[in-house]
């Protein structure tokens, strides 16, 4: 039987998912973060299917969503939006050390993943976390730097956010680069790593993704091609496929092998 419970640390409020014969075994654990607007329940999905492989699974409530939700209006939380990755990125290693210290975790072996957003935070989190040992990014961009530029241009184009200046813009991107994977991909040390994305996405651009694999591709895993991965999708637009959801379970049956269950 697969349990589900409610449980905050540190004022950071998530489910834990694992099975109930497993609950108190150290196991792989793998941390899986919802997109932008959505909220940690909207991933039981997945969670599912990894703690039916033997895992245990911690979906969080980034700030300003779920039940940590201060109804903001739309634009409000998208003014937000970098603050809330740099934010999760800081809790998913408190999150880490509270379950480190009750021996819950199995030799260390610590995935992370994502969805948009969540994808989006997962490769800042390879940046400054070299505890994670296996990662998959769904729609997510590894370029923040790039993407941050593209966000204010939209912004402006669209009326809004008319009040930010050039100072706190630069300001913004002078935050960012220690978390752009981007800058600094020795940062990965050859970590498994799968990118899932749409070529039609229209929300989170294919091309940050798919340049940063075809680099690594070319460079850092040449010799171990095993250990990274891009699966393109044709059609599936922002929203994850099902397929999807399947090849990262897979990935992280692979690469985070368990040998207490």
């Amino acid at each position: 039987m697969i349990t589900i419970d409610e449980q905050i640390t540190r004022d950071i409020p998530f489910l834990h998912i694992v099975k109930a014969e497993n609950k108190d075994k150290p196991l792989p654990l793998v941390f899986f973060i919802h997109g932008f607007t959505s909220a940690r329940e909207h991933n039981l999905h997945f969670a599912f299917h990894l703690a039916e492989k033997g895992m245990r699974v911690i979906l969080p409530d980034c700030a300003y969503h779920g039940v940590r939700s201060e109804n903001l209006s739309l634009e409000e939380l998208a003014s937000k939006f970098w603050e809330i990755v740099l934010n999760e990125i800081r809790e998913i290693d408190i999150l880490k050390t509270y379950f480190q210290e009750k021996q819950l975790i199995e030799a260390d072996l610590i995935g992370v993943a994502g969805t948009s957003m969540g994808g989006i935070t997962t490769f800042g989190a390879l940046a400054k976390h070299d505890w994670i040992k296996a990662a998959v990014s769904l729609m997510g961009s590894p370029n923040y730097t790039t993407f941050l530029k593209a966000q204010i241009m939209d912004m402006r184009h669209k009326g809004l956010m008319k009040d930010i200046t050039d100072e706190e813009v630069h300001l913004q991107l002078d935050a960012l680069r220690p978390y752009d994977l981007t800058l600094q991909t020795d940062r990965l040390n050859k970590r498994p790593l799968l990118f899932w994305h749409a070529e039609n996405d229209p929300v989170v651009p294919y091309r940050h993704a798919k340049s940063l694999y075809d680099e690594l591709a070319a460079t850092q895993y040449k010799q171990d091609p095993h250990l990274i991965r891009f699966i393109t999708d044709g059609q599936a637009g922002h929203k994850v496929s099902r397929q999807a959801m399947f090849e990262t379970i897979d990935w992280f049956v692979t690469h985070l092998k368990s040998t207490n269950v």
